[in-house]
C-alpha cells in the first residue's frame, strides 16, 4: 500500500461565514472551526503541505468584498497565516481556480487532497468535484465544514439536510468522508481513509428504502 501524498486545504475560513446571512449552521460552527484548527495541527505535525484559500469579490459586495472586514480569515484560521505553506484567493467555487494552487500542488506531486471550510454545499463540493479530472483523490472531513440552511424557488432544506445528504453523495463518488479524527489517525498510520463507490452506495440505497 503507497502512502498518500496529502495536502490539507481549508477553504474560505472567513469571517462573513461567522456572521450574517452566511453564518454557518450545521455542524455547529465553534464545532468546525476546532476541528479545522486540529487538521492544521495535524498536518503542521506531520509534514502535510497546507495551503489557506479565500474567496474575493470586489470591493462593494455584500460579502467577502476585497478589503472588508468579512473577507479575512477567522481570527484562529489567521493565526495560521504564517504557519501554512501556502495563501491563494479566489473568486470561483473550486479552489482549484486559485492562482497558482494546482501549480504548486503538482509540484510537490501531491495525489490526494484533504478539504476541509466552507461551505459544505459550495465551494467545498465544487471542488471535490473539480478534482476528479484532474487525477487527484480527494478526502473530506465531514465535521470540519458546514452547511447554511436554503430557501428559493425550488424549495427548501435545512443545513442539516443539506450537510449530511451532500456527504452522503461525495462519499459515493467524488470523496472519502471522515470525521477528523479518523483521518488524523490515517494519516498517522500513513493510509488512504477508505471510500464508498457509487454501485455500492446504490445497492444500500436501494435496501435501506425498500
Amino acid at each position: 500500500m503507497t502512502a498518500p501524498r496529502r495536502a490539507l486545504i481549508v477553504i474560505d475560513a472567513q469571517r462573513d461565514y461567522f456572521q450574517g446571512p452566511l453564518a454557518i449552521q450545521h455542524p455547529p460552527r465553534e464545532q468546525s472551526l476546532a476541528n479545522i484548527l486540529a487538521a492544521l495541527e495535524t498536518a503542521e505535525r506531520r509534514g502535510i503541505p497546507s495551503v489557506l484559500v479565500q474567496h474575493e469579490f470586489p470591493e462593494g459586495a455584500p460579502v467577502f468584498a476585497a478589503g472588508s472586514e468579512g473577507q479575512r480569515l477567522q481570527p484562529d484560521v489567521e493565526r495560521w497565516a504564517d504557519r501554512a505553506s501556502a495563501r491563494a484567493v479566489k473568486s470561483l467555487a473550486s479552489v482549484f481556480t486559485a492562482e497558482g494552487v494546482l501549480d504548486r500542488l503538482r509540484e510537490q506531486e501531491i495525489d490526494t487532497v484533504t478539504l476541509v471550510g466552507y461551505m459544505t454545499n459550495n465551494c467545498l463540493i465544487g471542488s471535490a468535484a473539480a478534482a476528479e479530472p484532474l487525477g487527484l483523490a480527494v478526502e473530506v472531513l465531514s465535521d470540519a465544514t458546514g452547511a447554511i440552511h436554503l430557501a428559493n424557488d425550488a424549495g427548501s432544506a435545512s443545513a442539516r439536510q443539506i450537510h449530511d445528504t451532500l456527504m452522503v453523495l461525495l462519499h459515493s463518488n467524488w470523496a472519502a468522508v471522515a470525521e477528523t479524527s479518523a483521518w488524523a489517525a490515517a494519516v498517522a498510520d500513513g493510509r488512504p481513509l477508505a471510500r464508498g463507490d457509487l454501485g455500492a452506495s446504490a445497492v444500500q440505497g436501494a435496501a435501506a428504502f425498500a
